[in-house]
């Protein structure tokens, strides 16, 4: 029986996708649940996933525009006994003479990579064949054909290609030209939207980390324990700027035609990156939730968006952004606001440094934070007095507790 596998919808608003990978290899033996493609569309990148298993044929070819419904490939069940990555018994050419293979046993001696030097394996795999006893001659003699596979994964290293040919050049005039992905071009167009359509500023302060880093020092094997993962720093900063946005709505505010857009509440977006470009899960509702909340969901979210799991509503919409380039090592950037919205956050990198303390110099861990906003609806008393309210926040950490309020005006109620 053929089953077709039609282009699924990625959301709301999307009537066409792009084939940006394909994962088997046309006329190769799939299994049900397998995930057989790649499909970008200009907000994510999703799978494709065998919905039987048998022999797959491509009916699009990689990095053609499909609409959503279309047919992408077939898949005959009738074929589906065959051995995976192995061509059906019609397209298999005669056996000239039979092969004798060893009888694998428990007491074959494992991997033995020494016999082959210039075959690598990982670890993965050596805990795999030492747990099937299968050594790397056996791995060998299973190799039925080289595929597709095998040619780019040696193509993909050119060092070890030229190793394994003696020939390493001395230097290259060589160049590598690949298309930019759909969701690539839309984040071209998006930024440059930003800049033309925009009247962006950005103002600057610096934070004093150490409340935060020593509450998570001493803090953290018990929330840990409690929670089953680790506290980082993005879920003071979320929470911090959930917090403060209160004190300034007019940062969480987005223009509208010829009206000014104030949402009550604050979703926070979160800027990833991953091998496919850019992405900005939501955290919807930051205002309302626990530091431990924020922390899972943050975690939750970047780990879709690395892996292609994340669904197009968990990127749609947003009030608010925060980018993190400290964690590629920089010190100050002027981040670029991610549209509708109209204030983005940048946090950098910690570096120690002196800073004056009640008129003494000391070493503290000092992070400089960004804020950039669009001018034509943010003030400058708003984005400065955001910021203000931001490093007092995370100076002060049980601020979070109070709405950012100190004790002694809700005790007072003033």
């Amino acid at each position: 029986m053929i089953i077709e596998i039609k282009i699924p919808t990625p959301g709301e608003s999307i009537t066409e996708v792009e084939l940006g990978k394909w994962l088997v290899e046309d006329g190769s033996i799939v299994s049900k649940n397998e995930e057989v493609a790649e499909i970008e569309s200009d907000k994510a990148t999703l799978t494709l996933v065998a919905t039987e298993s048998g022999k797959i044929s491509f009916k699009v070819e990689e990095g053609d525009t499909v609409a959503v419904g279309e047919l992408a490939c077939t898949i005959d069940t009738d074929a589906a006994g065959e051995a995976p990555g192995q061509a059906s018994p019609k397209e298999e050419k005669k056996e000239e003479e039979p092969v004798a293979k060893e009888t694998i046993t428990a007491e074959k001696a494992p991997v033995a990579e020494k016999d082959h030097p210039k075959i690598k394996t990982t670890a993965v795999a050596r805990e795999m064949m030492e747990e099937h006893h299968f050594s790397v001659d056996d791995i060998i003699n299973g190799l039925q054909r080289i595929g597709k596979k095998e040619v780019e994964a040696v193509v993909s290293h050119p060092v070890e290609q030229a190793v394994v040919n003696n020939a390493k050049a001395l230097f290259s005039r060589e160049e590598k030209r690949e298309k930019m992905s759909m969701l690539r071009r839309k984040l071209s167009q998006r930024l440059v939207s930003v800049k033309n359509e925009t009247a962006m500023l950005t103002t600057f302060n610096e934070v004093d980390m150490s409340p935060i880093m020593d509450l998570r020092k001493k803090y953290q094997p018990k929330f840990v324990e409690k929670h089953g993962f680790k506290l980082g720093f993005m879920s003071f900063f979320t929470k911090a700027v959930a917090t403060a946005a209160q004190f300034h709505p007019a940062v969480n505010s987005m223009i509208d035609g010829e009206e000014i857009l104030t949402p009550a509440f604050v979703d926070v977006g979160i800027a990833v990156s991953t091998p496919k470009g850019l992405m900005v899960p939501i955290v919807r509702n930051a205002e309302s939730k626990s530091i431990p909340a924020i922390e899972l969901e943050i975690k939750e979210l970047a780990e879709k968006a690395r892996t292609k799991k994340i669904s197009v509503e968990e990127l749609t919409g947003g009030t608010f952004t925060i980018t993190n380039g400290g964690t590629f090592g920089s010190l100050l950037s002027t981040p670029i606001i991610n549209p509708p919205q109209s204030a983005i956050l940048g946090m950098h990198n910690i570096v120690d440094r002196p800073v004056a303390v009640d008129g003494q110099v000391v070493i503290r861990p000092m992070m400089y934070v960004a804020l950039s906003y669009d001018h034509r609806i943010i003030d400058g008393k708003d984005s400065v007095g955001f910021l203000v309210k931001l490093k007092n926040l995370l100076e002060n950490p049980q601020l979070l507790l109070t709405d950012g309020k100190a004790p002694e005006e809700l005790l007072l109620q003033i």
